[in-house]
């Protein structure tokens, strides 16, 4: 816990107002990933090819996919904190990986990021960890993530959804917008 509590400093610097895109995953099926350079944002499907909108939600009344959720991300600095390397960040289950500071207090709820040719609007739904996490990543892992820090600073990532349809790819630049 000692180690992944030193990293946060690290995750603090991320980049405030323009950070980069560093990996997109795409999950066709439950359980599969699939890392692309490239993909497309669209209001109603999130990202083409994931199966967000398929999965539905066990939080709206019918099970259907909840807007709110329709675009996950996780800045970067703390994925290679808690994955020990880039070749495990996609097991986190993120689809967005950022290098941006995504805290409450730089993105809060409505804030709007351009991606490429696309624009998301972070939600106020909170991206939470869970058992899936700690199973990836080990109990402390989920322990910082949940901790008043973890939460302050969003170290699970944020939901968004797609306010303009568009192109993403990896080295984007991820430009904070303002509120909408």
């Amino acid at each position: 816990m000692a180690q992944l509590e030193a990293g946060l400093d690290d995750v603090r610097r991320s980049p405030k107002d323009e950070g980069t895109l560093e990996l997109i995953v795409r999950r066709p099926q439950r359980l599969e990933r699939e890392l692309v350079d490239e993909g497309t944002l669209d209001v109603d499907a999130g990202l083409v090819g994931d199966n967000w909108l398929t999965r539905g939600s066990t939080g709206t009344p019918d099970g259907s996919a909840d807007p709110e959720l329709q675009v996950t991300l996780m800045n970067s600095r703390v994925a290679d904190l808690v994955a020990g390397s880039r070749e495990r960040w996609h097991l986190a289950g993120d689809q967005l990986f950022v290098d941006m500071d995504i805290g409450w207090t730089n993105l809060p709820p409505g804030t709007r990021l351009a991606i490429g040719t696309a624009v998301l609007e972070v939600s106020a739904k909170p991206h939470n960890g869970c058992a899936k996490f700690s199973g990836r990543f080990g109990a402390d892992a989920l322990r910082l993530v949940v901790s008043a820090a973890g939460q302050e600073l969003c170290l699970r990532g944020i939901n968004a959804k797609v306010v303009q349809s568009g192109g993403v790819r990896v080295g984007d630049a991820v430009r904070k917008l303002g509120a909408a």
